[in-house]
């Protein structure tokens, strides 16, 4: 009898041992992995949401910015960190998408991540140059095919959402143009206000000082529905096209394993913060919209944009060495 007391007792103390580290945490500094060079805005959002997460939690929240490789190279260094809640990873939609892009890559995006939360949707917006006759995406369509494959769009890069968006829209329309891919979304939008390219879907935080200016026409929006962002604007869905739909965004994920209970609290954290005035106004002024909700709506979102994502990559048959 006293030696299966003992054993007992030896067991609960192991699992009571085992749940100590999450009922106390965190006992000291978390570092937030960004996938991304100091600067932009993942850097900023990220930046901003440091200190409020810092007085939270009590204890520091320390910006590793680590760019590099679409974001692979942090995203691997968040998939192999010890699953105590102490390494965090912040990522752009990316993270899902990569897989469908690189041969190779070193993580998985489901299997090696614990979601916490979703934090901000970025909409494009469809631009076109004030030279192109076109006021609306119909309009446009018009254009595109009168110009008999040699419209161009530009993009960002390949495989950013903007090339994504513009590709989804390309098997949406059955039309076809030029893809002139730029090394960043500065660039291809200098290009599209100086009339090299015709049209751009650009995110809004870069788009809306120009259409603003009058340097760039807006036509439509890329999210599902009509965003608080350029309210004024039609989606492309409602343009004709139901159920188009492209959205950038930025989440927080911890290493897979990370204990429940540490999940629960930083999701209740990033959530809390999301919906402070003062950190909804900052990011309404980035043209960002704050999201929030819980860690398994985070999992399913991101397995939805996965799913998706790949889908179109195959049916455009884009491929990235």
């Amino acid at each position: 009898m006293n030696k299966i007391f003992s054993s007992v007792t030896a067991v609960a103390m192991l699992l009571c041992a085992g749940t100590l580290p999450a009922q106390d945490y965190p006992t000291k500094p978390v570092r937030l992995i960004v996938s991304v060079p100091p600067g932009g805005p993942a850097d900023t959002l990220a930046r901003l949401i440091g200190p409020h997460m810092t007085r939270y939690l009590g204890q520091t929240v320390v910006i590793d910015n680590r760019g590099g490789a679409n974001g692979i190279i942090a995203y691997d260094m968040g998939a192999r960190a010890p699953a105590d809640g102490y390494t965090l990873l912040q990522v752009a939609a990316g993270v899902v998408i990569n897989p469908s892009l690189y041969k190779n890559v070193p993580y998985d995006p489901i299997k090696d991540y614990a979601p916490i939360s979703l934090g901000v949707t970025v909409p494009n917006i469809l631009i076109v140059h004030p030279s192109v006759a076109a006021k609306s995406v119909q309009e446009l369509l018009g254009v595109i095919k009168a110009k008999q494959g040699s419209f161009a769009f530009a993009s960002a890069g390949n495989g950013t959402s903007g090339h994504l968006a513009l590709e989804l829209f390309r098997l949406s329309s059955k039309t076809q143009f030029v893809h002139v891919p730029y090394k960043g979304g500065g660039p291809a939008l200098a290009e599209t206000m100086a009339g090299q390219v015709q049209a751009l879907f650009s995110i809004a935080l870069a788009a809306t000082p120009q259409i603003k200016a009058g340097k760039v026409r807006a036509l439509a929006i890329s999210s599902a529905q009509r965003s608080p962002v350029a309210p004024e604007l039609p989606t492309i869905a409602e343009s004709g096209f139901p159920g188009f739909e492209v959205i950038g965004w930025f989440g927080w994920l911890a290493p897979a394993q990370t204990p429940a209970t540490v999940i629960g609290k930083l999701n209740k954290g990033f959530v809390q913060t999301l919906e402070l005035p003062e950190v909804k106004e900052r990011l309404h002024s980035m043209s960002t919209v704050p999201a929030g909700g819980s860690a398994q709506a985070f999992g399913k979102f991101m397995r939805s944009e996965r799913d998706k994502w790949a889908g179109v990559i195959k049916a455009a048959n884009i491929s990235i060495q």
